[in-house]
């Protein structure tokens, strides 16, 4: 069950009858923002868990929910260390603030597969202290030593056999002293971790009661809808509003730093008054730019030195028996999010309120603040005055980290003195994005005269994502905050390149390309693009080596056991090995990221010319599992992307211009495409990893491996084109 959470409302939790026991704590690395204070509480700063006289134990969930589960997974950490009763669990989304700032980023931001990475010592410790709280009021109630007492689902139970629910006792608890530290369980004593609990959301997406950002309706809201410069980097040069203000229900016409906004008392207003503009753009420098160019300037960077980013051994001095080197291409790709951007803002002269679907509320200030930031600027408030309510995101994959659209709604509001909706079309959102940056890959490798693995080097070009993010005036310390942009190499371009595969020589290098196309983080950042690169040639080396797949990567894993434990199990459930289906042939690729590891299996047919995605088999090792449900449809959702990915997605340059618009000519994976997949879970009692994102990278090269196999030939270019294969 999820409940909406305002800022003012958690500050009057405490007061409202019934409540009794509000338990926080902070995390290491947190800002200096006060912790939203809490009547009542125990301690005050951060609260994550409220227990009510009701017996209810509210988790306050500070991620945002777009269909990971965070909403039921972090509920679970609270419920397992505290013995609650799972049926007495709520959630609700915390208000933006820096208390809940994520150790493993750079804000309150949901990304990077973090969410319970970040979450899974302090909400457990959090609620253990809890526990301890509720323990000493009922042995003090009792007159026991808290020693004798135990839990069990959601009560505290004497050695006499007494029992008390802790609804009872919460009020008590809260008078009683908070542990300095307390012991977690050990992993062999849990009984809901590890379970495939239902999630707590379901039952208000099935029945339509979960408020996404574009649902938002507070009193008196009027929708705009945004005419931007078609080419990337051009400007405004003049509009007539003379049409668009003559349509029923339009209230007014505004410029805004991205374009022309139409505001009006509806959507279908807004976008026929925003069809009737007349406008004039200044296209700029990048009027011109198409693919070709694209290929070009990645083509000519890439003949430079770049930047070293990893050295092994004699790294491209040494020198092998036999080499072989290879060239692989990405395209740009959109987030196709099914919730097209948008945002909701009431901007009044001394405070904000946002109703928005962001998985960035806070950020650090000199980065600009993220959501709460760019509000807080527009506004002239300081950030403590912008409440976020924070909506279930229909889809994020990265887009909904980015500002822009807040900005554009904060700006609306505040000139026509009204709360604004921003509505982005779907095309507004597939020319308009902030793309996953294309990438070229020069990779060599080569055998030593025994035919053992020796050299491997390989050279990543691609434009920057941390670089639009770090201040021009003040490079250095922004580097230590937005990630490593050391000496011109971008650590998410070139991720997922460093080798789990034993060469002895082995040297990384970037360059980066700035191209004027807007780029962002996209599912799996540069894993997306690295592994697709680095498990194809690794198959393209086994071949030289006269060796099957499997088992040369086998003989380089011997220094990455959970490398090679996904591998060889993946190998087994997909029968590798043994004979495919008539017509079928199989593909694998293996990668780490995010704190997983992860293998797929890819079974492949030629139909019509074009590959077919039969069976995907894939092994996850992302240390202990919070709900195994919630995993495999993490794994399953990072395929599919990947798929889609691989088999479709491209962004294609023309005058400056998206030629894509819809899906109509950015398709999705259809049903009918859908392969089988299953997935298997390694059993571990190592600290979670991710699961939102390291299922995308291995697919694509896992498919276009088996297609290689299928038809002799090397594909080194996405979206998969059999024509354009390379032989």
């Amino acid at each position: 069950m999820s409940e909406a959470l305002s800022r003012r409302e958690f500050v009057k939790a405490g007061l409202a009858a019934g409540v009794g026991l509000t338990l926080a704590a902070s995390l290491e690395g947190c800002g200096k923002e006060p912790y939203p204070e809490a009547s009542g509480a125990a301690f005050a700063p951060n609260a994550w868990i409220r227990i009510g006289a009701d017996d209810t134990v509210r988790v306050i969930v500070d991620r945002s929910e777009m269909g990971q589960g965070v909403s039921t997974a972090l509920p679970m950490l609270v419920a397992e260390e505290l013995d609650a009763d799972w049926a007495t669990i709520r959630y609700q989304f915390a208000p933006a603030n820096e208390a809940y700032h994520n150790p493993l980023s750079m804000g309150q931001l949901t990304g990077g597969s973090t969410s319970v990475r970040a979450a899974y010592r302090p909400l457990r410790e959090a609620a253990g202290k809890a526990r301890v709280m509720l323990v000493g009021a009922a042995a003090a109630q009792w007159g026991v030593p808290a020693a004798d007492c135990r839990t069990a689902n959601g009560e505290v139970l004497a050695p006499d056999g007494r029992r008390v629910r802790y609804g009872s006792i919460a009020s008590a608890a809260a008078k009683q002293p908070v542990p300095e530290r307390v012991t977690l369980k050990p992993a062999r004593e849990f009984h809901l971790i590890g379970r495939p609990l239902p999630r707590l959301d379901l039952p208000a997406q099935v029945t339509g009661r979960a408020v996404f950002g574009i649902d938002a309706e507070p009193e008196g809201v009027l929708t705009a809808v945004v005419a931007r410069c078609p080419v990337f980097g051009g400007g405004l040069r003049s509009f007539d509003a003379t049409a668009a203000r003559a349509i029923p229900g339009v209230k007014d016409v505004v410029r805004i730093d991205s374009g022309v906004a139409v505001v009006a008392e509806g959507y279908w207003a807004a976008r026929q008054g925003r069809d009737a503009l007349k406008l004039e753009w200044d296209e700029g420098e990048l009027a011109t730019l198409d693919d070709a160019a694209v290929s070009a300037r990645l083509e000519q960077l890439s003949r430079e030195a770049g930047e070293l980013a990893h050295r092994a051994g004699e790294g491209a001095a040494a020198t092998a028996a036999r080499s072989l080197e290879a060239v692989y291409e990405v395209p740009y790709l959109a987030h196709a999010t099914m919730e097209p951007m948008n945002c909701t803002a009431h901007v009044r002269p001394d405070a904000v309120t946002l109703w928005v679907p962001t998985q960035f509320q806070t950020g650090p200030r000199l980065l600009g603040g993220a959501t709460r930031g760019v509000a807080a600027r527009v506004a002239g408030v300081a950030m403590r005055d912008v409440t976020v309510h924070t909506t279930h995101l229909g889809g994020g994959f990265g887009r909904r980290a980015e500002t822009d659209f807040v900005l554009e709604a904060c700006q609306l509001s505040k000139a026509v003195a009204a709360p604004v909706k921003v509505i982005w079309t779907r095309e507004d959102d597939t020319r308009h994005d902030q793309y996953r940056p294309a990438a070229r890959h020069v990779l060599r490798g080569g055998l030593g005269s025994d035919g053992a693995p020796l050299l491997w080097t390989h050279h990543i070009v691609c434009p920057s994502i941390i670089a639009k993010f770090i201040p021009r005036w003040l490079p250095r310390f922004a580097t230590r905050i937005a990630g490593p942009l050391k000496g011109g190499v971008d650590a998410n371009a070139i991720e997922g390149a460093e080798l789990p595969y034993a060469f002895p020589h082995r040297e990384i290098r970037y360059t980066r390309a700035d191209l004027g196309v807007p780029v962002g983080f996209w599912r799996s950042v540069g894993h997306s693009h690295t592994a697709f690169a680095v498990e194809c040639f690794i198959d393209e080396l086994a071949a030289l080596a006269g060796n099957d797949p499997v088992e040369f990567r086998r003989g380089l894993l011997s220094g990455a056991p959970r490398h090679l434990g996904v591998l060889n199990l993946v190998a087994e459930r997909a029968g590798w090995g043994t004979p495919a289906p008539a017509g079928h042939f199989r593909g694998v690729a293996l990668h780490e990221s995010f704190g997983s590891y992860v293998a797929q299996v890819a079974e492949v047919s030629l139909v019509g010319g074009t590959a077919r995605v039969h069976r995907v088999t894939c092994a996850v090792d992302c240390g202990q599992v919070i709900n195994p449900d919630i995993v495999r449809a993490q794994m399953e959702g990072g395929i599919v992307f990947g798929l889609t990915a691989a088999l479709k997605g491209r962004i294609s340059l023309e005058q400056g211009r998206v030629k894509q618009s819809n899906f109509h000519d950015y398709p999705l994976l259809r049903m009918r495409e859908m392969p089988e997949i299953t997935v298997h879970l390694v059993p571990s009692e190592l600290e979670p990893g991710g699961v939102g994102e390291p299922g995308t990278p291995p697919i694509a090269p896992a498919v276009v491996n088996a297609v290689s196999a299928a038809t002799g030939k090397r594909v080194r270019k996405l979206p998969i084109d059999l024509g354009l294969s390379s032989p």
